[in-house]
């Protein structure tokens, strides 16, 4: 009889366990991301439709730039001079990709400190808010 009991009690250990680790908040961040630290960027944040053209690439542009307290009108004029507010634009001499030209080999990294680990220079959302977020860190100093 003490043979059949201990299974049970190691299933009743075995859940007790799993259920206390799904309803820790700590452990279920670092379970979907991959790591405790990352921050993602939620999408409700300038909630603006950017592949219906360059005013909408602008509007995003705008609303970003406030939300993050860096000029709008700079914001604007740099995203024009870089890419002419074209998602695709793509400088095959230096590798740079996207509205404000991320060279290929810092996106994956900014990307990843401004919560949008593993999406493209070319998402426009992507590349507007990660170069607001350096802004307000850093200034405009990597286009000047």
């Amino acid at each position: 009889m003490t043979n059949a009991i201990r299974p049970r009690r190691a299933l009743a250990a075995t859940l007790i366990l799993t259920a206390l680790f799904i309803a820790s908040p700590g452990a279920r961040a670092s379970a979907v991301t991959g790591d405790a630290s990352y921050s993602f960027t939620p999408s409700k944040i300038c909630a603006i439709q950017w592949r219906d053209g360059p005013l909408q690439v602008r509007r995003l542009i705008r609303c970003a730039a406030r939300y993050y307290g860096v000029n709008p009108d700079k914001a604007v004029t740099i995203a024009h001079r870089e890419s002419m507010f074209d998602p695709d634009a793509y400088n095959a001499w230096s590798c740079a990709k996207g509205i404000y030209q991320h060279l290929c080999r810092y996106w994956p990294g900014r990307a990843y400190d401004y919560g949008f680990k593993g999406w493209s220079a070319f998402n426009a959302r992507a590349n507007i808010i990660v170069t607001m977020k350096m802004v307000r860190r850093y200034g405009w100093a990597p286009w000047s």
